[in-house]
């Protein structure tokens, strides 16, 4: 904590302090012999306008503090009415979440992955869903931010794993397919100490094989800690199950820990699929992604695919798998379907080009 007395009326002086603070606090340093970095994050209230109590500037700095760390660390807030009211429905949003989970309120629906050579759904992520009574249908976006930095992720995470664990042995059951099951975890549930007995004794009570457990990654998760990432995967990996990283491309992207990690998958992110194949630079990150897949013999998913368009830009390039309202959007599990897809004949990129006066013919 900092107190600054008497700053005079240059908010200003306020700012730049926080600026130096800030700036000073996350130069690099050497330790050991080796250079670290730290990203801190500051959060400023002023007397009186942000309270006339220590008890109350002190509430309003740390919710200010919260925001500057929501938006990407390494800077600094100042306090404003606006973040006081993101401040109590996040306060409304954790308080509804712990009712919730003693009131079994939350809900997991599927959404099929589907093989882009044969059009056979193969596998299912399982997507955590929540009605809160009050509250109304609430976005993971929402709550599961608020999760992570309460720590109700760890209770809903499990939840999660042992409930999906359980269901997918019913579909199986059910559509008489023995389907892959793709579980997220998030970076906090990564490096919790018991998460492979976790896993473990989920596949266990459930009777699902181990090896049709997916279990997704972010690729932050993955950089936190990459000697003890490396332990805890070989150990996840020595249950039986598969490890992918989700949202591939968006954050760090580094080839050295895709092949020293041992991935299994790559799921590009929507965000690249969603302009395809419009988009010049949108279409180099999908080619590069598959055919890093196919180099390292890594499978590879597309999130998010919503078109034709897309479908045959990515058969077309030999993705392996697709999920996406395309195909079907998240349900319950009960009405879950195995029903496969047909596709047309899709084009090699080379084909389609040398094939464009054919269709511009047709097209006449």
């Amino acid at each position: 904590m900092v107190l600054l007395p008497e700053p005079g009326e240059d908010a200003g002086v306020v700012e730049r302090l926080a600026r130096k603070i800030v700036d000073a606090i996350g130069a690099p340093m050497i330790l050991h012999g080796q250079e670290l970095e730290v990203t801190p994050s500051l959060g400023v209230a002023v007397f009186p306008d942000d309270g006339a109590h220590a008890d109350t500037l002190m509430k309003n700095a740390d919710t200010a503090l919260y925001r500057a760390k929501a938006l990407g660390r390494n800077a600094y807030r100042m306090f404003s009415s606006d973040m006081a009211k993101v401040a109590d429905r996040r306060l409304s949003i954790e308080a509804a979440m712990r009712q919730a989970l003693k009131r079994n309120e939350f809900r997991l629906h599927y959404q099929p992955q589907v093989d882009l050579d044969s059009g056979a759904v193969t596998g299912m992520e399982a997507l955590l869903r929540w009605t809160d009574p009050l509250l109304g249908v609430m976005s993971p976006a929402d709550f599961i931010p608020v999760a992570e930095e309460s720590g109700l992720i760890l209770q809903i995470g499990e939840w999660v794993l042992r409930t999906a664990t359980r269901e997918a042995v019913d579909i199986q059951q059910r559509s008489g397919h023995d389907l892959r099951l793709a579980v997220n975890l998030s970076a906090r549930q990564f490096r919790q100490n018991d998460l492979v007995e976790i896993v473990a004794d989920a596949l266990t009570r459930s009777g699902l094989p181990a090896a049709q457990l997916e279990l997704e990654i972010t690729e932050g998760a993955l950089m936190a800690d990459t000697d003890e990432t490396q332990v805890r995967l070989k150990a996840l990996q020595a249950l039986g199950v598969s490890i992918a990283i989700d949202d591939f491309g968006v954050g760090f992207s580094s080839l050295s820990y895709v092949t020293r990690f041992d991935i299994d998958t790559l799921k590009i992110d929507r965000s690249f699929i969603a302009a395809l194949p419009g988009s010049a630079s949108d279409a180099a990150v999908a080619r590069t992604v598959i055919a890093l897949g196919q180099a390292l013999d890594i499978t590879v998913v597309a999130e998010g695919v919503e078109n034709d368009a897309q479908l045959d830009f990515l058969r077309g390039h030999r993705c392996d798998l697709a999920q996406g309202a395309r195909f079907g959007m998240p349900v319950e599990p009960a009405s879950f379907s195995v029903q496969g897809f047909h596709f047309a004949a899709a084009l090699s990129p080379d084909d389609f080009i040398a094939r464009l006066p054919e269709l511009a013919a047709i097209r006449a």
